[in-house]
């Protein structure tokens, strides 16, 4: 599984990094940092990150296809 993030439309809410925090975590800015931007995201955390997906009050994120 991989995702795609739209970094324009991330406002940095932050809801993402609650449901997958071994994922998604905001920096000091407040500013989205991905753990698998070039890789595969592992099958233990994948249903944190499909609820990270549904979180995003913008739709930022999205499953790759």
């Amino acid at each position: 599984m991989r995702i795609d993030v739209d970094w324009d439309r991330c406002e940095g809410h932050g809801l993402c990094a609650e449901q997958a925090p071994e994922v998604f975590s905001l920096d000091d800015d407040g500013e989205l940092e991905y753990a698998y931007q070039d890789s595969d995201i592992p099958d233990n955390v994948a249903s944190g990150v499909k609820s990270a997906i549904g979180a995003c009050p913008v739709a930022a994120l999205r499953e790759h296809t």
